[in-house]
């Protein structure tokens, strides 16, 4: 009889343990099975670098070239100057500021998720009033809060009787380093902006820890707060700090919220705005945006840095028994007191723009009217709901299949530069949208030509193809599709290989497997970033303020200008209908891909026979 040697055990760098038996292997095919290399694949791999070097590479490339012209040195010695870089430490202050509180707010909404009992129904409450930010505008809420909390607010100025400046306050300077306060408007409300994302993260990471290590040290004697600050805070300080620095990445690229609400307090994206719109100086805004990118980019990697480590810390294994709830009355009280009124907080904000979208003028005369509504619908509104839906609906997809090609090419094929594709399309989330709004203005403003062809017409201005529609889809793409990447990685990684390997041995092709075997697998993942696409789509803001046209109009960009000219209560009706929108769309594709995945339909199948 003849002996089989085993096949060596073959470690995969990226996703750091060990690979199944049927994984590709380094010779491009899985073990005993067909080569992985089919055309197919290598038609998926170059399409996908195409994509990042076109798209996300070549722009940023441009705007770092912008700033390193030398029409650019008295640019940056003008902004490197002792009154200009005060711009930079506000960005840098705002973003402390807003992850700080945004984080604190995460940690106690998760823990009362968590640890604390209520009724089902106030779980419910948080949970959906948490992620309602998720699915608005930006900066919907920044136009609330002026209405109710402005110099003539409601609640300050009708209810209170105070008169608030929400655009400055408090007007006073660090001691020692004399740097100035970010207005505490503008700070908790992106802090209620973007703080769902830090929730989500940290009440995943909270019901995945083992309640055993908890008990183990109660047994020992030591009481709940000594339990928790010992031994279960430690395992959460990468979850925790991973969800700091993702919403000081938020707080930097943020654009909408600091133009509302920002008053004198100037920021890079702010001060990027006004160089693009306001002086068209590319030069100026390329500088800054440099100045933007850095930042960025360091915070990224800290992210991903402990995300990782938080990923190995918090999830060793599957949690045994039920985590403690707090027994204190209260402790109990004090949480949910402090959730309870945040969410209270929120429904004031969002009730305030739904309110306001049905009358005259909120806070003057309110008056029924659906005069707004008409304007959005069937007046000069209506083409950009029109042209967001449409090209919302045409990136979403786009971005849903990319997703998950790359997730599939990451985690199971292995070629050289994988790693630098994973990479290259997370930059499309890593880099801030300002910088790929600008990018876009630089590359693709003329035609691209090599050897006197023309490789990439005329993407944006009045003249561009399309009006620019195709530069507006392009961003929502790449800003979408890391989404999927994220889903699809962590899905395919527990999905065995050999699945797939069997069907390749019958004869299927690539794309056959991928279609038939794969795509039914982690079905949920692809429905989550069809979602996340759509949703950051018909949000977006930052990049695509830059390539708008009266051609082609975005929604988010309009409820900006209507908030400008003063015009709240169509802003009020273009926050409401887009979240009525998005929330349809999810229902739609819910129902259309389904939650389930294609081994839980087929087990229910065989039971039903």
């Amino acid at each position: 009889m003849t002996e089989t040697t085993p096949r060596p055990e073959v470690k995969d760098a990226a996703l750091g343990r060990a690979l199944p038996e049927g994984y590709p292997d380094d010779e491009g095919g899985p073990s005993g099975g067909k080569r992985a290399f089919d055309p197919i694949v290598i038609a998926a791999i170059l399409v996908s670098v195409a994509f990042v070097l076109i798209a996300i590479v070549y722009p940023v490339g441009s705007v770092i070239r912008e700033a390193l012209s030398p029409d650019a040195i008295p640019v940056f010695e003008r902004y490197l100057t002792t009154v200009q870089n005060e711009i930079f430490v506000n960005t840098m202050v705002l973003g402390l500021a807003v992850a700080s509180l945004g984080t604190f707010i995460a940690v106690v909404f998760a823990y009362v998720q968590v640890r604390v009992p209520k009724p089902r129904w106030v779980q419910m409450l948080i949970h959906v009033m948490a992620l309602l930010p998720i699915v608005s505008p930006p900066f919907a809420l920044a136009v609330s809060a002026i209405s109710l909390f402005g110099r003539s607010g409601i609640i300050t100025r009708d209810i209170l009787g105070l008169r608030v400046d929400i655009y400055s306050w408090p007007d006073v300077a660090i001691p020692i380093v004399d740097i100035q306060v970010p207005p505490f408007g503008l700070t908790m409300v992106m802090a209620l902006t973007f703080f769902p994302i830090a929730y989500i993260m940290l009440m995943g990471m909270m019901r995945a820890l083992d309640p055993s290590l908890g008990e183990a040290a109660a047994n020992l004697g030591a009481s709940k707060w000594r339990v928790f600050r010992k031994v279960e805070l430690p395992l959460l300080a990468p979850g925790i700090a991973s969800a700091f620095l993702l919403l000081f990445v938020e707080a930097l690229a943020d654009l909408g919220n600091p133009l509302v609400l920002g008053g004198d307090y100037w920021v890079l994206a702010s001060r990027m705005y006004i160089a693009i719109i306001g002086q068209y100086d590319l030069t100026a805004g390329s500088v800054l945006a440099v100045m933007l990118l850095v930042p960025a980019l360091i915070v990224y990697f800290a992210h991903r840095y402990y995300a990782n480590k938080a990923s190995v810390v918090s999830v060793s294994g599957k949690p045994s028994g039920r985590h403690s709830e707090v027994k204190s009355r209260w402790v109990q009280w004090l949480l949910l007191g402090s959730v309870l009124a945040i969410v209270s907080l929120v429904i004031a904000l969002y009730g305030t723009i739904v309110l306001g979208s049905f009358t005259k003028l909120l806070g003057v005369n309110h008056e029924f009217t659906l005069d707004h509504w008409r304007s959005i619908l069937f007046g000069y509104g209506t083409k950009a709901v029109t042209d967001t839906v449409t090209l919302s609906a045409i990136a979403t997809p786009i971005a849903g299949v990319l997703g998950v090609v790359v997730a599939f090419l990451v985690v199971r094929r292995r070629f050289l530069g994988r790693g630098a594709l994973d990479f290259g399309v997370m930059l499309g989330i890593a880099i801030p949208g300002t910088i790929f709004g600008i990018g876009y203005l630089l590359a693709f403003n003329t035609p691209t030509e090599i050897a006197g062809f023309t490789i990439i017409p005329k993407l944006t201005g009045g003249a561009a193809m399309l009006g620019g529609a195709i530069a507006i889809a392009m961003v929502y793409v790449v800003r979408s599709a890391p989404g999927g990447l994220r889903t699809g990685v962590a899905s395919l990684s527990q999905i065995d290989p050999t699945i797939e390997e069997a069907s390749t041995s019958l004869g299927a092709n690539q794309a056959t497997t991928f279609r038939r075997i794969t795509l039914p697998l982690i079905r949920p993942a692809f429905l989550a970033g069809l979602i996340y696409s759509f949703a950051r789509s018909m949000t977006a803001i930052s990049a695509v303020i830059f390539l708008t046209t009266p051609k082609v109009r975005v929604m988010t960009a309009q409820i900006l200008n209507e908030t400008e000219n003063a015009r709240y209560g169509n802003a009020f009706a273009y926050s409401v209908l887009l979240i009525l929108i998005v929330l349809a769309a999810i229902g739609i594709m819910s129902l259309v891909v389904g939650t389930r995945t294609g081994a839980e339909q087929a087990t229910e199948s065989g039971g039903t026979r």
